[in-house]
């Protein structure tokens, strides 16, 4: 097995040649932490796609890819003298350590469910030391959306601010429904996007009171549209034609046999 602690020192050997200033490679040189970013998160998803296809040798592969941006980033503090990738790796495995102290401490040993309330308990410490006066304050504003409301609405259901069961979420999505049906009349794009806001708000609520990941369902429900059309795309070119050149009709029976076939 690969020493860890030689492997990592290697890869920011390796870094550290990229971002020479004089001998390293020239678009490396002139990356920042707002430019590298968008990489980091576009990494993170390739990691959740390698584990959905169940393909160890790509989640290897992802993994590296994302550890790299961990070590990018922490290059680009060093040179700032902010800290360090040591720091970053200590800071993790203190934070790691002082929120399990069941495992590294003499705390009474606990379940799952205890183990979460006990994490919320002291991350809602950590945020208070960190001067974050406001119960929403600390939840990413980057998050994607449907994730970053459904963080939100949970973390408001702690002091009881929630619907009590799916079925009065249900009743809200209806109103939302009805409310932008209403905007439909009016073409005013600005507050039809606020009402469908709200809808798909309402939506990820209702994914959460039903224990369920918005974000994942509509991952989900993208990669079943993408099967069912490309199943449609595959009929219609057996048969000679395109997308562009069947009709609606055409193409709804299509996808309804591929609905039906359990695509």
């Amino acid at each position: 097995m690969t020493e860890t602690p030689n492997a990592i020192n290697a890869l920011i050997q390796v870094m550290a040649a990229l971002r020479h200033p004089q001998t390293g490679c020239a678009w490396d040189r002139e990356q920042s932490f707002e430019t590298i970013a968008p990489y980091t998160i576009e990494e993170a998803y390739e990691v959740q796609s390698a584990i959905a296809a169940n393909d160890p040798t790509q989640l290897k592969d992802e993994l590296g890819d994302l550890l790299f941006q961990v070590i990018y980033l922490s290059r680009l503090a060093e040179e700032q003298n902010l800290f360090a990738f040591d720091d970053v790796a200590k800071s993790i495995t203190d934070k790691m350590i002082r929120r399990h102290p069941h495992v590294f401490g003499d705390a009474q040993a606990r379940t799952s469910a205890g183990q979460t309330a006990a994490w919320e308990e002291q991350k809602a410490a950590e945020r208070a030391a960190r001067h974050e006066v406001f119960l929403l304050d600390g939840i990413a504003k980057t998050l994607p959306a449907l994730a970053r409301a459904q963080k939100l609405t949970a973390r408001a259901a702690r002091v009881g601010f929630d619907w009590p069961n799916p079925d009065a979420v249900l009743d809200k999505l209806a109103e939302e429904t009805a409310e932008l049906c209403a905007e439909l009349e009016t073409a005013d794009a600005a507050r039809l996007e606020d009402e469908l806001g709200d809808m798909l708000f309402v939506l990820a609520n209702l994914a959460r009171k039903l224990n369920l990941n918005a974000e994942a369902a509509l991952a989900a429900a993208n990669a079943k549209f993408t099967r069912r059309f490309t199943y449609i795309e595959t009929t219609l070119a057996a048969a000679g034609q395109t997308p562009a050149e069947a009709s609606l009709e055409t193409m709804e029976t299509i996808w309804q046999a591929a609905k039906e076939s359990g695509l």
